[in-house]
């Protein structure tokens, strides 16, 4: 079960940051039908991707590239750290996500080629404090049907996809452990973690 999830959150994960590139940046405040627009992009985004033809090292480069400019990249990095961000240096959580952006794009970039004949649906959207919430169901090939929960917010400017729930399990906290586990593997040594970051995906 838990491999199944572990398998369906680089799928749909993939699925939902390679979407992100089609959508327009705006000046007005956040609403729902935007954040509806951001979701209902992703697929085919992706299928452009796929499409593409190109090897999967050229996938992932794209992968990264919209990652860069349309996921709330230092948001995402810091909170995949924890408690552990607030005691390194200004330099050090640079080049951590930095290596976190390039990780990210590896470990769900590689399986481009999976997400033929996939789809999300949006079913829902609502605000949620300061960001929206949009629920949607995935459909994978192979997989039964499942939901997944956008988190998209506009507090840096413009709007920005900040974290996805995948049956219950947020992105966030799942990526927290794998880098917790990868620190602790280092006794807390953050230049060694990244190094091994750079690495891994």
């Amino acid at each position: 079960m838990t491999s199944n999830l572990c398998r369906r959150h680089v799928l749909a994960t993939g699925l939902a940051f390679s979407g992100l590139a089609a959508l327009p940046s705006g000046a007005l405040a956040l609403t729902d039908a935007r954040a509806r627009t951001l979701v209902d992009a992703i697929v085919s985004d992706i299928n452009r991707v796929i499409a593409s033809g190109k090897p999967v090292s050229g996938m992932i480069a794209d992968f990264e590239r919209i990652f860069t400019r349309y996921a709330d990249v230092n948001i995402i990095a810091r909170s995949t750290l924890g408690a552990d961000a607030n005691r390194i240096s200004s330099g050090q959580m640079a080049a951590f996500t930095k290596a976190f952006r390039s990780y990210i794009a590896r470990k769900y970039g590689k399986r481009f080629n999976e997400f033929v004949g996939g789809r999300i649906e949006v079913n829902s959207v609502k605000q949620v404090k300061s960001w929206h919430e949009v629920k949607s169901t995935a459909y994978l090939r192979g997989e039964a049907p499942f939901e997944v929960s956008f988190l998209v917010s506009d507090r840096s400017g413009k709007d920005l996809f900040f974290d996805m729930i995948i049956e219950g399990i947020s992105l966030r906290l799942s990526e927290r452990t794998e880098v917790g586990a990868m620190l602790d593997r280092r006794n807390g040594d953050i230049n060694a973690m990244i190094a091994d970051l750079k690495k891994a995906g």
